[in-house]
């Protein structure tokens, strides 16, 4: 009996280890943390052991629908415990450098603007365009997953692009974007308003999320260009003290990493178009980095030393 039970359980885990990178993905985008993603694909596993695995003719189809509904609560939740967060809230970076579309078809819904844009949407609107967008399931799928008609699917995902579509997004060349961050950086650790001015789109929005532990930072969102030049200005001189750039890859995107005595401090991420830089958004939250680092950390270690 004991080795039908263990064949049983490893015949499972060989099931899930197939969707694994799926389900993290479907949950990352979903939640914006790596942390409370990894949490939902572990809850899944939990309920993919315990079920009676006999009666499930599609067990993909079981575990993609549990670790969307699992994160379709979480979000519910987070949003009440969110409302106590110290300044603007963005995502918790992952490092795409090994997978660039983070276990899905398409790296689409992953880059750090568009998960910002995706907490306005509800949890099932976000669930649905993940679904459709990153992952390319067929709308009565998306339907079963998330309880709703195929026509109400169609409207959530509707929804969600045109919501989507009405927010500036990067619309340059990487060898572009470099050159726009290079110079904003140039422009920044100086505190140059006019050249920081320049390089910025007319309603260009700074946001940086610290939960309260950066002292050197806006606890608000600032927006206009004239706004956030200023801004960036009066803390130039503190807030740059000690660091060093270089350029790392962040959700699908080139962006830069902060670092000081060789320590990342921060992962700043843009958008930008012809216009400029529209948005820049600095992870300073050492909880939301630490993930992050150790994952690159890990990576870089030689073979014999992990």
């Amino acid at each position: 009996m004991t080795g039908d039970v263990d064949t049983t359980l490893d015949d499972a885990a060989a099931v899930f280890a197939t969707a694994r990178r799926r389900l993290f993905g479907i949950a990352y985008r979903m939640l914006g943390s790596a942390a409370e993603a990894e949490d939902v694909v572990q809850e899944t596993w939990v309920r993919w052991q315990t079920t009676d695995r006999s009666v499930v003719v599609n067990p993909q189809a079981f575990l993609t629908t549990a670790a969307t509904r699992l994160a379709i609560n979480v979000l519910q939740s987070a949003r009440s415990r969110r409302e106590t967060y110290v300044g603007p809230w963005l995502p918790e970076p992952v490092d795409t450098s090994e997978d660039p579309t983070l276990g899905a078809e398409r790296a689409e819904a992953l880059d750090v603007a568009l998960l910002v844009l995706l907490e306005r949407l509800t949890p099932t609107e976000r669930a649905a365009y993940v679904l459709r967008e990153a992952f390319d399931y067929a709308y009565p799928e998306i339907a079963r997953i998330v309880g709703v008609s195929p026509a109400a699917t169609r409207q959530l995902v509707s929804r969600a692009r045109k919501h989507i579509a009405s927010e500036p997004r990067n619309t340059v060349t990487s060898t572009e974007r470099r050159a726009l961050l290079e110079a904003f950086l140039a422009a920044a650790r100086v505190g140059d308003v006019e050249r920081l001015e320049r390089l910025f789109a007319e309603n260009v929005v700074t946001r940086a999320d610290s939960n309260g532990t950066a002292k050197h930072v806006a606890r608000v969102a600032v927006q206009g260009r004239h706004k956030v030049a200023r801004v960036l200005s009066s803390f130039a001189e503190v807030f740059w003290a000690g660091i060093t750039t270089r350029p790392i890859e962040v959700n699908g995107e080139e962006g830069m990493a902060m670092e000081r005595d060789g320590e990342l401090v921060g992962i700043l991420a843009v958008t930008a178009s012809s216009d400029g830089l529209h948005e820049l958004m600095w992870q300073l939250n050492p909880e939301k980095i630490d993930p992050f680092r150790r994952a690159r950390a890990g990576r870089a270690a030689p073979e014999g030393s992990r």
